[in-house]
């Protein structure tokens, strides 16, 4: 007990003598006595309760600061989830902007494919047969239905591509092939033909007394004989072949 305390009691011990041995109080001793503890004890718990209170106060600021803390924590994450939202957003526009722009050229290219896809089978019976014969695999491949296709717009196109170069390498270049013509009486011989590209075409026979010249047609190559043209069409075979020197041999272009 602290003297503080202990000074009051002695106060009123005091009092309580001073009153009994002149005032004669009707009030015992022992009930003073017990007035006094009660008061003494009440004083004890308000002393307790203030420790007590300063003790769940600086509980209650240190919860207060953590709380603080998790809140700011909580707050950063949040803006930077917000930023990261953001760039997010920005990324799914590109990305729909970039799938917008290959759909419309992916549309583009099936256009190209489709149109250039009817422009060939429109040349390609105007072509020279043994050129047709070298063109079968690329063109077995294009689609006979081109709008119920599930062929890649891409792969459409490289057949395209490939059937082009083929169509290039034939017309750049100076190609024989043996074949069958029909003479003045509808008799197949046995002929070989020159073909100067895919302007142009002459044809011999193996004794070179059977001749003629073909030229591409709206339904196809159209021949004709010429019988004095066996000895120079012999003559450009034979220089083909580096059977002869290379000289000007002259013939006939027939153009349409």
């Amino acid at each position: 007990m602290s003297s503080k305390y202990l000074g009051w009691i002695r106060l009123a011990a005091a009092c309580a003598a001073c009153v009994g041995g002149h005032a004669q109080a009707e009030a015992p001793l022992s009930e003073a006595r017990s007035t006094l503890e009660k008061w003494v004890e009440t004083r004890q718990l308000i002393s307790k309760t203030k420790a007590d209170w300063q003790s769940d106060r600086d509980l209650l600021d240190q919860t207060t600061q953590l709380l603080d803390r998790e809140l700011k924590s909580i707050e950063t994450q949040i803006t930077r989830l917000g930023t990261n939202t953001t760039q997010v957003d920005k990324e799914w526009l590109h990305a729909e902007a970039s799938l917008k722009a290959s759909n419309e050229s992916l549309e583009q290219t099936r256009k190209f494919a489709a149109d250039l896809e009817v422009r060939i089978a429109e040349v390609v019976p105007r072509l020279p047969l043994p050129l047709q014969d070298i063109l079968k695999p690329l063109l077995a491949r294009i689609p006979a239905n081109p709008i119920s296709t599930k062929m890649l717009a891409t792969e459409r196109v490289q057949v395209m591509v490939g059937i082009l170069n083929e169509l290039d390498k034939f017309n750049n270049a100076v190609s024989i092939f043996s074949d069958k013509r029909k003479n003045e009486k509808g008799e197949d011989l046995a002929v070989e033909t020159v073909y100067i590209g895919l302007g142009a075409a002459y044809f011999v026979n193996d004794s070179g007394d059977f001749g003629g010249v073909g030229s591409p047609g709206k339904e196809g190559w159209e021949w004709t004989v010429k019988r004095e043209l066996a000895s120079p069409v012999r003559e450009v075979i034979r220089i083909y072949r580096n059977e002869r020197s290379a000289r000007f041999v002259s013939l006939p272009v027939v153009i349409k």
